[in-house]
């Protein structure tokens, strides 16, 4: 994956940038369906759609993107098109981690290692570890993940740092939890963008999505590019953001 250098002068991306943006990258099956083609070729072409996704977000300057690449919930899916979808990411991995890390790219991966093959779990470690000490931009892979999962294991941890001792019942704060959520670290998402026409979160970043703005296109994932990432942008800049306060072009 080469990333492009190009000249982005005459966009107007360059103020209120959101610090983190996260995708829901939905249809990929119904963009295949609707061309009679397998639902796998729609998760095949779908990978570009990350690529040129990833090459934006760097180009555009955004610190943080994270992508939704494989839910809890999806193992109800045929294990055919299972096998596939692990086996997209371990082919991602392995063709485009030396890219990503020249580039600067730290990678995380949040979710749970159940039910992970062993070799994907060693791509993930390799990935992780190779760029932890990089300073672009941070790509944020939800792999095996589920909001819900990820809140009770957040919660598990508190109640044995006070079962030990470690933590009085009466310190626990919001911020607390969020240091225990998989996303430790990590700003909560000022930007999410969901394609294909569906509008709910699916069980994604439930506790961080608290104050983001959402943008929902009808756009099937395999369709969306830099072009359509760089218009959520421009969309995102028109929002008055107001965290249950007066925004700046309130009345009163």
């Amino acid at each position: 994956m080469k990333l492009k250098k190009q000249n982005t002068a005459d966009l107007t991306l360059t103020r209120s940038l959101p610090r983190h943006v996260a995708i829901i990258m939905d249809g990929n099956g119904r963009w295949a369906t609707k061309r009679g083609l397998p639902r796998i070729v729609g998760h095949r072409q779908g990978v570009e759609s990350v690529r040129q996704t990833i090459e934006a977000a760097v180009r555009i300057g955004i610190p943080c993107l994270t992508v939704f690449s494989f839910s809890s919930e999806n193992w109800a899916r045929p294990q055919e098109e299972i096998d596939e979808l692990m086996g997209l990411l371990r082919r991602f991995i392995q063709r485009d981690l030396a890219e990503l890390h020249s580039q600067n790219i730290k990678i995380k991966i949040i979710g749970t290692g159940d039910r992970i093959d062993s070799e994907i779990a060693s791509l993930i470690r390799e990935a992780e570890e190779l760029t932890r000490f990089n300073d672009g931009l941070q790509l944020v892979v939800a792999f095996n993940y589920g909001a819900r999962d990820e809140i009770a294991r957040a919660v598990g941890k508190i109640a044995t740092k006070v079962q030990k001792g470690y933590l009085n019942p009466d310190d626990i704060t919001q911020d607390i939890i969020s240091e225990n959520l998989d996303t430790a670290g990590i700003p909560d998402p000022d930007l999410l963008i969901r394609t294909s026409g569906e509008a709910r979160l699916s069980n994604f970043l439930l506790w961080q999505c608290a104050y983001t703005e959402f943008i929902f296109t009808d756009v099937y994932w395999p369709d969306f590019g830099s072009d359509a990432f760089e218009e959520a942008i421009r969309e995102y800049q028109k929002r008055d953001r107001r965290y249950g306060g007066l925004g700046k072009n309130s009345a009163g």
